[in-house]
């Protein structure tokens, strides 16, 4: 029966910087691989995560979040999540329930006014809200533009992700298994362990180094135990970014080593030692060379 036929197809995950796309997709992906921070614009590159099914398998696109640009990065991840749009069979577009609807949502649903798949409209944080406030809400959306569908949900609590999943296989078509079923992701090994590690020093440089941070990984290797070492460096753009990111006494940086530490074990399996480093590359973001070498082209 064709209601029975394997669905396969791309959704974009696209809203504001903070509304909590990554967290939506590491809880259907039921695996941390989009790094969360509780700063704007943390993903800077498209990632692509894997949900296999039974009857489907969705391939989530994490795109940056949709900004007014301030430097060259900026302008490469606003121009990255709108490129995005034109590749996909639905749009999840994900907004925040506790704020308000701004000129950021505005922006996006111009954006939006161009496309011409589904778009589906995911309101996010609904564990923080009343339930008597949600219906008000979900209504200042669906009265600028009409929405494939509307599901109210809380990605942290994972509330109503199940709807959401099957709303979505509503609006695919029957295709391949693009990828085996253990695969949970496109992104390079050392990518990961890269957003793992930048994830951490986001958290806990709070507010002084917003998106100053870059890692690169110089090195990944199995020793005769097999533990893995790997060898990452933290680039900042400032000698006193470098001090605030090191810690008195090293401490901060042993700390960010600590928990990132953690999430690769988790993730790969293996022990691991972290060897972290903390240079500076003066004002990389506006520095077309240093973008590149980071990933960003």
């Amino acid at each position: 029966m064709a209601d029975k036929e394997f669905k396969a197809g791309f959704v974009a995950v696209i809203g504001r910087p903070n509304v909590g796309k990554s967290t939506l997709i590491n809880s259907l992906i039921g695996q941390k691989i989009a790094i969360m921070s509780d700063k704007p614009q943390t993903t800077r590159n498209r990632i692509l995560c894997v949900l296999t099914l039974n009857d489907a398998q969705i391939l989530f696109i994490d795109t940056p979040g949709i900004h007014k640009p301030k430097h060259k990065l900026g302008e490469y991840m606003v121009q990255t999540a709108e490129n995005t749009l034109k590749e996909v069979d639905v749009v999840l577009f994900v907004v925040d329930a506790t704020a308000e609807l701004g000129t950021g949502e505005q922006y996006i649903m111009e954006r939006l006014a161009e496309v011409k798949t589904p778009v589906i409209l995911a309101v996010n944080k609904i564990d923080q809200v009343k339930k008597d406030a949600l219906l008000p809400i979900i209504a200042r959306y669906t009265a600028v533009r009409d929405f494939a569908a509307v599901v109210p949900i809380s990605a942290i609590d994972k509330t109503n992700l199940a709807s959401l999943v099957d709303e979505i296989k509503s609006h695919l078509e029957p295709g391949p298994k693009y990828y085996p079923d253990d695969m949970v992701t496109d992104q390079p090994e050392r990518n990961v362990i890269a957003e793992l590690i930048r994830e951490k020093a986001l958290h806990k440089t709070h507010d002084e180094i917003p998106h100053a941070i870059a890692v690169d990984i110089e090195e990944i290797a199995s020793r005769s135990n097999g533990d893995l070492y790997v060898r990452a460096v933290i680039y900042v753009e400032r000698e006193s970014q470098k001090g605030i990111v090191i810690g008195a006494g090293g401490a901060l940086l042993k700390e960010i080593g600590r928990l990132a530490r953690a999430d690769i074990e988790n993730l790969l399996g293996s022990k691991t030692f972290l060897d972290l480093w903390v240079k500076v590359k003066k004002d990389w973001r506006n520095r077309d060379a240093a973008l590149r070498s980071f990933g960003y082209e």
